[in-house]
């Protein structure tokens, strides 16, 4: 029987196998969809199929670096465990060498993307039955800069925070400084007009509110509200915040002594905004060794 093209896509987004190994399944099971798909369970390839609907959010971030381009990523799995695992390390290495090496822009281009190990996307699903965990590129930022701009990456906890900083006119050294910045001081924004208005608005109300509970003037609360906003810019623009090593002297104040200014930040925390699991692992374990 024909193994035709709409066949092998038809098995691989039930299965969320690769190409090749829907193909190769479809080829055995003579064309019938359900024996090429319990084929593939038998394989341990289609594994990753039941665990789509788990959480995860453990995983690593990291920064890859060639020239004049970067790449920041996070890749999770379900457990810490498995975010230490040499294999784990290995797939994050492949991801981030081929994304740089391509022109990505989002999570589906990035799936086609090429590298020694075949397209991202398919390379994960097998990394899935190999590890025994869901898997999954969470996101990524390709950055490029010019010959006059340079690059700062910081990566600290082994990966559960990744920064990377683009300076003009100041050195390599500044910049690694303001990306451990970046990655200790958790900014949410560049500068502050980078700030939504959305955002400042609603800090201007909350502010406003305070200060009026407090008993003061309506004119007065006004004035308030200016001085709290400024503290409120030192919290959450990186550029605004006081230097960890100097807390007189600013971020851009910084940079500046040093001929640079801050033009791009990126910073990846894993798992922020992400459920976390609060299943019992101990459980899970007695589980998987009763066989349940």
């Amino acid at each position: 029987m024909e193994i035709t093209a709409s066949m092998v896509k038809e098995l691989r987004e039930t299965s969320g196998a690769g190409m090749m190994d829907c193909k190769k399944a479809l080829a055995e099971c003579n064309g019938n969809m359900e024996e090429a798909m319990n084929y593939l369970r038998e394989k341990g390839i289609a594994k990753s199929l039941k665990k789509e609907s788990r959480i995860a959010a453990e995983g690593l971030a990291s920064i890859f670096i060639d020239g004049n381009k970067a790449v920041i990523l996070e890749v999770n799995s379900e457990t810490d465990f498995v975010s230490k695992n040499e294999e784990f390390i290995n797939m994050i290495n492949v991801i981030g060498e081929g994304l740089l090496k391509s022109d990505a822009k989002t999570l589906d281009e990035a799936k086609e993307v090429e590298t020694k190990e075949g397209k991202i996307g398919d390379y994960i699903v097998s990394m899935v039955a190999k590890i025994g965990e869901k898997l999954s590129l969470r996101r990524f930022e390709i950055v490029t800069k010019n010959d006059d701009e340079v690059f700062g990456d910081y990566l600290h906890m082994g990966g559960k925070i990744a920064s990377l900083v683009v300076l003009k006119g100041a050195d390599s050294n500044v910049a690694r400084e303001v990306a451990m910045q970046a990655a200790a001081m958790k900014p949410m924004y560049l500068n502050i007009e980078s700030v939504p208005s959305d955002v400042l608005e609603k800090e201007r109300k909350v502010q406003k509110e305070l200060a009026m509970n407090e008993g003061k003037p309506a004119e007065i609360a006004e004035k308030m509200v200016e001085g709290r906003i400024k503290k409120f810019y030192k919290e959450i623009c990186l550029v605004e915040q006081p230097f960890i090593k100097d807390n007189d002297v600013a971020i851009k104040d910084y940079v500046a002594k040093n001929g640079g200014v801050v033009n791009a930040m990126y910073r990846y925390e894993v798992g922020e905004g992400m459920e976390k699991r609060n299943d019992n692992f101990a459980e899970e374990v007695m589980n998987q060794v009763k066989g349940n």
